[in-house]
């Protein structure tokens, strides 16, 4: 299959800023103005853009933070912007969430989701406002919360999906007996609904024992596809097929099936074709999807980008039907990608570098809108004309600018593992780095261990900066976007071919002089903490490390997280038929090797990587009379999500970082403490 680059969208050194911005130049003051754990609460979020139908407009949201406010909360509302820049304008306000924006078929309206109304227990129904402005009113008046909708393409209805509600013997139960729960024994099940916008009926689309998501009008609005899943459980994501329904009859039949993951189908514009992202591998997403093209009765079936060795995503037709985009990573960064359905031939689109994401295409096929992520500033609106410059729409963080706030240097930097293959990663620099200088250095592997990190703005590797140490996120092997030998190659291999592209790297940055050799960290997330737990059982280099929601003892790992068969892909089985695989692989079995003082963190309600994980390893370290602290996080799941505990958690890692490479603080108005009776160099922060 052959492969090209062509310029559907131009470098981003030429970019047209609409909204000024971008890092303001360096300060003249001795102490430059940094980003502190605070103000990376203060970065704004844009998404969701959305091209209205004569490709005049852009719908967004946005999302801000109060930060006066005592629980420090944040709003998203819609705004809308025309494509040269200009009318930018806030559509709704008030204290609840307004998400999902979409356009009318004649654009005369623009639809959303939000929970509005007094009431705690609201629930999220879709809501109408004029594209020229006025008062947005409640279209939906479900039982259950609205998750997601789209208008039908002739405008006569709308398509949503609701989660059913508890079977009324059920809440009869829980009324008279408790809330006690039978495991697997009830799911509820996510069903497709339809209103009717002449009659403001609705009726059941779809019932049954599966649940549905990601479902697309044909363009007659006479059918649906859909997925279908036997469950709601983490664990049977892989468990996918696609499905349709006639809208008259709701007749349903089955589309596509093979035992895997068939997710996010698309209808061609002239309705004789279905696209999806295929997968045959069952309980796993470690094997790339490939394009499939089905008719709507299934019985003609090709499949696309069998040698393209890259990962494929949700389909995005072109206005006519001949080719097929799809965004995916490549490297640091992610692009948008083509492929023709004739020849098979395959583009690669010249997007801008970092992270792009929210592709949208107008429907006559010349525009694009999508959300913008560089290496030195945070996401913005962009659209571009299909031969055009990119022009960014949006300045969602222009008091970065107002206040002068100093940024590091972002950049991809390449080395060699062991083996002498290649590996990549993203390194930052302090601010106001030198060359010549060796700095205090973390090394911070990313979660999955299928993800990448970006050269894309990052709020937390930018507090790293503004305190002055250099970063390197490495894409070690098993990581995406290099191919899926490389994403494969640390099957039966966590901790050993991981490990060593780490540290070679982390050897890398010290024979490249950006790196103090005496004042190594690590620190990382979920499979980055599991990678943290490992590194500080088999090396004694580093002076402090931070495993984060990590995965300590896979054996008992197993059981108690929500994605047995994903863990259980990776080591040819589970703990009862490969013991020996789960324990050698389990920094638990090294534990006592560890020298590092060592800081775990870990959200009280993970389901993920449950907080048992560095109960265990907390519990040993301590038997063991190693120097430790854990730190949990009530009512957080696998991610840090409230405001005061997200900046808690990064001025514990400033302090306790700090305190072991003698590097404190700079970044904060106030001293934080993150072991109050033992800290003894507050007095830098």
């Amino acid at each position: 299959m052959r492969s090209q680059r062509v310029p559907l969208l131009v470098a981003a050194a030429s970019m047209t800023l609409v909204a000024a911005g971008g890092p303001a130049p360096a300060q003249d003051e001795a102490r430059p103005r940094v980003l502190s754990a605070r103000d990376t609460l203060r970065i704004n979020q844009v998404g969701s853009p959305k091209l209205s139908p004569d490709g005049e407009w852009v719908v967004y949201t946005l999302r801000e933070r109060d930060m006066d406010a005592d629980d420090l909360a944040a709003v998203t509302h819609l705004w809308r912007v025309r494509v040269d820049g200009t009318g930018n304008r806030q559509l709704t306000r008030g204290p609840k969430n307004a998400t999902a924006p979409a356009w009318s078929p004649d654009g005369s309206i623009i639809a959303f989701l939000a929970a509005r109304g007094e009431e705690t227990d609201a629930k999220t129904q879709v809501h109408f406002l004029y594209a020229d402005g006025g008062e947005a009113w409640q279209v939906t008046e479900h039982d259950e919360s609205v998750r997601s909708f789209s208008f039908a393409p002739d405008g006569s209805a709308l398509l949503f999906t609701a989660r059913d509600p508890l079977p009324e013997e059920e809440e009869k139960r829980r009324r008279e007996e408790g809330d006690a729960e039978v495991v697997d024994a009830l799911h509820r099940m996510t069903h497709l609904w339809l209103h009717d916008l002449d009659t403001s009926e609705t009726r059941r689309l779809t019932e049954g024992d599966f649940t549905v998501r990601n479902p697309d009008w044909s363009p007659d609005s006479r059918q649906v596809a859909f997925e279908t899943r036997p469950n709601p459980t983490a664990n049977d994501t892989w468990r996918s097929d696609i499905r349709v329904v006639d809208v008259a009859t709701g007749e349903r039949r089955l589309l596509h099936e093979n035992g895997g993951s068939d997710v996010a189908p698309r209808w061609s514009p002239d309705g004789r074709t279905i696209a999806f992202a295929s997968n045959a591998t069952a309980s796993s997403n470690t094997q790339h999807f490939k394009l499939r093209l089905t008719s709507p009765d299934g019985r003609d079936t090709r499949v696309l980008l069998e040698d393209v060795d890259r990962q494929f995503s949700a389909p995005i037709w072109s206005a006519i039907g001949r080719y097929v985009f799809w965004s995916t990573g490549e490297g640091t960064s992610t692009g948008l990608f083509r492929v023709s359905l004739e020849s098979g031939a395959t583009i690669t689109a010249s997007a801008p570098g970092g992270r792009n994401s929210a592709w949208s295409l107008s429907e006559d096929g010349t525009r694009w809108v999508w959300v913008h992520t560089s290496p030195d500033w945070p996401a913005e609106i962009y659209t571009a004309t299909t031969d055009g410059e990119p022009v960014r729409l949006t300045d969602a963080n222009a008091w970065l600018k107002d206040e002068a706030v100093q940024l590091g240097k972002v950049e991809t930097v390449r080395w060699a593992n062991s083996d002498g293959d290649p590996v990549e990663g993203v390194l930052t620099k302090p601010v106001g780095y030198e060359e010549g200088i060796a700095y205090p250095f973390i090394v911070n592997p990313h979660g999955g261990p299928t993800g990448a990190s970006l050269a894309a703005f990052n709020a937390t590797t930018q507090f790293f900066a503004g305190n002055g140490y250099v970063v390197l996120q490495p894409n070690f092997r098993g990581s995406t976007n290099y191919g899926q030998a490389f994403v494969s190659a640390n099957i039966d291999n966590w901790g050993i071919t991981d490990y060593d592209d780490v540290m070679t790297g982390v050897d890398h940055a010290i024979e490249m002089g950006w790196a103090d050799a005496d004042r190594l960290i690590c620190y990382g997330w979920s499979y980055g903490g599991y990678l943290s737990a490992w590194i500080v059982t088999q090396t004694d280099r580093f002076k402090a490390v931070s495993p984060g929601a990590g995965l300590t003892n896979l054996y008992s790992m197993y059981s108690t997280n929500d994605i047995q068969d994903y863990l259980a892909s990776f080591f040819g089985g589970t703990p009862w038929t490969a013991t020996d695989n789960y324990r050698e692989h389990s920094p638990m079995t090294y534990v006592a090797d560890v020298e590092s003082p060592v800081l775990l963190m870990h959200g009280g309600n993970d389901t993920r990587v449950p907080p048992e994980q560095s109960v265990e390893f907390y519990r040993a370290l301590r038997d063991l009379g190693k120097e430790v602290t854990f730190v949990r996080f009530p009512r957080e799941g696998h991610g840090i999500v409230e405001p005061l505990h997200q900046m808690d958690r990064l001025r514990r890692y400033a302090a306790f970082f700090g305190e072991h490479v003698d590097n404190p603080p700079i970044s904060e108005d106030q001293p934080h403490e993150a072991e109050p009776a033992e800290t003894e160099d507050d007095e830098g922060q």
